[in-house]
């Protein structure tokens, strides 16, 4: 190369670097926010065996819009280590293009139980969860944070069964995540402190709009709960019951909500997970998706 077309060439090079930067960044039009759909909300429709959960993820896109899909453990609890209906399921949602996120999973025991041994087995019981969940895509399961004792005493054997489970769940790549569940789960000071004492890359918490209720007679403040939860936020729950005719919900302020879920700097999916009965499951679906879509 000639000395001249060296610097020419080089100088091309050097002003693309200070242009580039800006061109990446007019060009990103990747939102913070995104919209998921928590197969809960179709619980009473699963339950009663009308729609099953390898339809799910088309009927989110189909009759929704929604692309991204978070399953519950007890719908497909028999299945979960056949290789056949897990490869079936995955085959669905790749050809509809439809993003797995996390399986919420529940009935496997009590990640605080009093003995090792009661852990263990927890522990054990939630294996194939994260198997089925790196199978799948997804990049989480969520757990619960059962348990009994005092609140110390809970506290310190849910941090030694989170611990074991993120170890498993760190070969596999999947996070472990604790949502605000009821009990002490439901106190956002209480799991926020567990999530802290457990230190791990692959811990986070999956906070829940409407889960605050530690007792019969005790409710945690929820938003400040879920500015609590939201530092180790790998996910959000945008639990709904109820709207007026403005498409407000009247039980939580989502307004708020999301102005707390935005100060926290969280970019990710929100979830509608619709749990009202004022609506049919497919109408509180939307009314949750369009209040979210106007907020976000």
């Amino acid at each position: 190369m000639k000395r001249r077309d060296f610097f020419l060439t080089s100088g091309l090079a050097v002003a693309g670097m200070a242009v580039a930067p800006k061109l990446l960044s007019s060009c990103s039009n990747e939102p913070r926010f995104k919209i998921s759909l928590a197969e809960w909300s179709l619980h009473r429709a699963l339950g009663s065996k009308m729609l099953d959960n390898l339809e799910f993820p088309v009927k989110a896109k189909r009759d929704f819009g929604i692309t991204a899909v978070e399953y519950v453990s007890s719908f497909f609890a028999d299945y979960v280590t056949d290789p056949k209906y897990l490869a079936e399921l995955k085959r669905i949602t790749d050809y509809h293009a439809v993003v797995n996120l996390l399986i919420m999973v529940d009935g496997e025991g009590n990640l605080g139980e009093i003995t090792e041994e009661g852990r263990l087995k927890t522990v054990e019981n939630h294996v194939k969860w994260v198997d089925a969940a790196q199978f799948l895509g997804c990049h989480s399961i969520r757990v619960n944070a059962g348990g009994s004792g005092t609140p110390e005493e809970h506290a310190a054997n849910v941090v030694l069964g989170l611990r074991k489970l993120c170890e498993y769940g760190q070969t596999k790549g999947i996070n472990i995540i604790v949502e605000n569940h009821g009990g002490h789960s439901s106190d956002g000071s209480w799991l926020s402190n567990v999530i802290r004492t457990v230190k791990m890359p692959n811990v986070g918490t999956l906070p829940d709009f409407g889960n605050f209720r530690i007792s019969a007679g005790q409710e945690y403040d929820r938003y400040k709960g879920v500015e609590e939860l939201m530092p180790f936020a790998k996910g959000v729950s945008g639990k709904s019951y109820d709207f007026d005719k403005d498409g407000n919900e009247t039980t939580i302020d989502f307004a708020r909500m999301i102005q707390i879920v935005k100060k926290s700097g969280y970019r990710g999916y929100i979830d509608v997970e619709y749990e009202g009965s004022n609506y049919s499951e497919e109408e509180g679906i939307m009314l949750t998706k369009k209040l979210l879509e106007r907020l976000i």
